[in-house]
């Protein structure tokens, strides 16, 4: 080998101190000066940069999940960011992020540099990054369809693709590949849409098993295209919809005619209703609709009160087919089919029994995916069992973070748009909090084998699961406030006591009485599973009627919510002293929650719905809203978003609220001044001076339709013209603050199709 002369970092050659004869980069100049002074930014860079390889170095975490974190980010940074400028600018960041890594710190230098992990941390989170934001846009240009361009009446002529069974609602929804639409509604050929059929409507043929997934049929529908946010952070259906390939949503009008049957052949679909139907059949009461939805994952039977009952005492997750139903399945199959064979003597001295029972759990928990329709939860949740499967096989450790990261970034990759929902971030919180704190070294060490009283390892359990309740509850709280905005005060004790009985009552029950029915044995075990599911009911209902079980917040800020989902995961990715800074930025977050505003003014995007928060005479606030609508949708929007739990007050109702059958006045105090607001309530015709002169004397004018130019308020004016173009509106009146949903919404493909709808007809105000 050649001998090289080492020559001092300062030397004016620029080689490198190991004798590399690689020229040195400023940045890596050890004194941090220069002739001209200039080098103390170099300095300063090069400091932080050893500081930073220092702490990666000495943290001794697992890398994996980290980047399913970074692609995960990259989805969501295309969701938040407005447009295709701002996703290309994002992408070429990250790019230049990954090759200024490459090029600052060559794997020819590494050597002598010493900056091995913060390259391999810059490079590759870059690359992931920007995975991350090309894969959701590629997903997003290849799967989104565009809505149709207004509302209207349809004859609809296609293929049913799915059936969903709502018995609760007194309907089917059906969901179809058209292939002619007319009268009035035009849309592309082979679109999707989704049509709501009543009950009644179902006659003849159709009202059998022939209507189903593979059926041609026809029928006239009213069509609408899909609905964008009511508010600024309420239900983006729309978005939904666009995923899903959705071009209009409606309802059917009249009678659905086949003209061709649903082949005959027993299909996942129809083998899942028949599932479903045979359990509630079985199962009497809404037990059996509880028992049908953890058998078929059908929930289209369970009543709107026990939903809600669910929901507020924090046990809707048990509703939806998850990690909890897939993990109680395949442990269910893995551990019987371990413990039969272990009775084999002869088999069990040849095959090892642990590779046997894992591939019988992993088919189970295919099989049972399968069935209750593979949804994004579901496969997240089995990929994740398979997982743990070839661990136990392999005899290596079944619960990792790696594990999770390696299931969420399989449904990341082929379900992108799952990121921004609440199911996967709920249970990806969930399974963190879980793995966290089993795997933290108090929690070890306080379940570590020691000589003590047979019971006192159980005690020690039991207080580890409740632990683990509370802490998976205040890792999901955050979710729960800004998706439903909404916080659920003892969740954590009813959890405790439900998900063991679920987990290892309930489901093993309904396991075993399908398996006895085969034999027409199992009415002893459907008898036991009615009893489990009256009880897990009445834990709900019970936690969901305490007082202050459940509060209502305004919409978080997007600044919070991104303070809390950072501190949450630097706490459960770390290990060591390291993972404690994250409760810096949850406490910080915890502190913009409390303070977030309530919104003065909510204003629908159609301009109809308009809710003012006000405080009444015993000090609590109260919801004003100006159309007592009998759409329960549109009322739950309005209360949540306004943060108040009680039903709203008619503004025709509220002292000091002036109203004719055409518009009402209202004086609100604000920011230490008076806001006058003159909200439209009809669509008849006001003689338009008198309409200008009212406008003058108003600062805000709200109103669903095309008001005349002399309508002109001190500040802002809410008409159809200005809706249609925001969306929604959030007005915050003591800073002039006004939050639209065309401003979380951008230039996506969703919003384009909404935000640009077909002219409204200009019904004549004045006269």
């Amino acid at each position: 080998m050649r001998d090289v002369p080492i020559i001092p970092m300062g030397d004016a050659s620029g080689s490198m101190p190991d004798g590399s004869g690689v020229p040195a980069r400023p940045w890596q100049s050890g004194s941090g000066k220069s002739s001209t002074g200039a080098g103390g930014g170099a300095g300063i860079g090069a400091a932080l940069a050893a500081r930073a390889e220092g702490f990666l170095a000495a943290a001794g975490f697992d890398r994996a999940p980290w980047l399913t974190v970074l692609f995960m980010a990259g989805i969501l940074t295309w969701f938040v960011l407005p447009g295709p400028l701002f996703w290309l600018a994002a992408l070429l960041v990250a790019g230049s992020l990954a090759l200024a890594a490459r090029w600052m710190w060559p794997p020819a230098i590494q050597a002598g540099d010493a900056r091995v992990h913060l390259r391999q941390a810059l490079l590759a989170g870059g690359l992931v990054f920007a995975a991350g934001i090309a894969v959701v846009w590629a997903r997003s240009e290849v799967v989104g369809a565009p809505a149709i361009a207004a509302p209207g009446v349809a004859l609809l002529h296609g293929a049913v693709l799915e059936r969903e069974d709502e018995p609760a609602e007194g309907r089917i929804r059906l969901t179809l590949a058209v292939r002619l639409i007319g009268e009035g509604a035009a849309a592309p050929p082979a679109q999707k849409v989704r049509v709501n059929v009543p009950l009644e409507a179902l006659t003849g043929a159709a009202a059998t098993p022939a209507l189903a997934e593979g059926a041609v049929v026809r029928l006239r529908a009213r069509l609408m295209p899909p609905a964008p946010p009511m508010l600024p952070g309420a239900y983006n259906f729309a978005r939904a919809a666009w995923f899903r390939g959705l071009a209009a949503t409606g309802s059917a009008i009249g009678s659905v005619e086949i003209i061709r049957p649903a082949p005959t052949g027993a299909g996942i679909a129809t083998i899942q209703r028949a599932l479903a139907a045979h359990v509630r059949a079985r199962v009497d009461g809404s037990a059996g609709t509880i028992a049908a939805a953890f058998a078929s994952g059908d929930r289209g039977s369970i009543s709107e009160a026990d939903e809600i009952a669910m929901r507020d005492s924090g046990l809707t997750h048990l509703l939806s087919i998850s990690g909890l139903h897939v993990s109680a399945v395949i442990a269910a199959a893995y551990f019987a089919v371990l413990k039969l064979l272990a009775l084999w003597p002869a088999l069990a001295l040849r095959v090892r029994l642990p590779v046997v029972a894992a591939s019988a759990g992993a088919l189970s928990g295919i099989g049972y995916t399968l069935l209750t329709g593979a949804e994004v939860p579901t496969v997240r949740s089995c990929v994740a069992s398979l997982l743990v499967l070839g661990a136990l096989a392999l005899g290596r450790d079944a619960l990792s973070l790696r594990m999770v990261a390696v299931a969420g970034g399989f449904v990341l990759l082929l379900w992108p748009e799952s990121a921004i929902g609440p199911s996967f971030q709920m249970s990806f919180a969930a399974v963190l909090a879980i793995i966290a704190l089993s795997t933290s070294a108090p929690v070890r060490a306080f379940l570590a084998a020691r000589e003590e009283p047979w019971w006192t390892p159980t005690l020690r359990r039991v207080v580890v699961l409740f632990a683990t309740g509370v802490v998976i509850e205040l890792a999901l709280m955050p979710i729960v406030m800004f998706h439903f905005h909404r916080a659920g005060l003892y969740g954590a004790l009813a959890n405790v006591v439900a998900i063991p009985l679920v987990t290892f009552v309930s489901m093993p029950l309904i396991a075993l009485g399908l398996v006895f029915d085969l034999v027409g044995a199992g009415a002893p075990l459907w008898w036991a599973v009615e009893r489990s599911l009256d009880l897990l009911l009445a834990i709900a209902h019970l936690t969901a009627d305490q007082p202050g079980a459940v509060r209502l917040m305004p919409q978080i800020g997007g600044g919070a919510i991104a303070l809390f989902a950072g501190g949450g995961l630097w706490l459960a990715l770390w290990s060591g002293r390291a993972r404690l800074w994250g409760f810096a930025p949850v406490a910080l977050a915890s502190g913009l929650t409390l303070l977030t505003p309530v919104p003065d003014l909510l204003i629908s995007g159609d301009g109809r719905q308009v809710g003012i928060t006000m405080t009444g005479a015993d000090g609590e606030r109260r919801l004003l809203s100006l159309r007592d609508g009998r759409s329960s949708y549109a009322r739950d929007n309005l209360i949540e978003l306004a943060g108040v739990k009680a039903d709203p007050v008619p503004l025709a109702e509220w002292q000091g609220a002036n109203c004719s059958p055409a518009f009402c006045t209202l004086v609100i105090t604000r920011g230490g001044r008076d806001w006058a607001i003159l909200m439209a309530r009809t669509r008849d015709r006001v003689e338009e001076r008198a309409l200008a002169s009212a406008c003058a004397r108003a600062d805000i004018v709200i109103a669903d339709r095309y008001l005349p130019f002399s309508c002109r308020p001190r500040w802002l004016k809410a008409d159809a013209k200005m809706l249609d173009r925001t969306g929604g509106l959030s007005l915050h009146l003591a800073n002039k603050r006004i939050d639209t949903v065309a401003a979380r919404e951008g230039d996506h493909g969703w919003w384009r199709g909404a935000g640009e709808p077909a002219p409204r007809p200009r019904q004549p105000v004045t006269q």
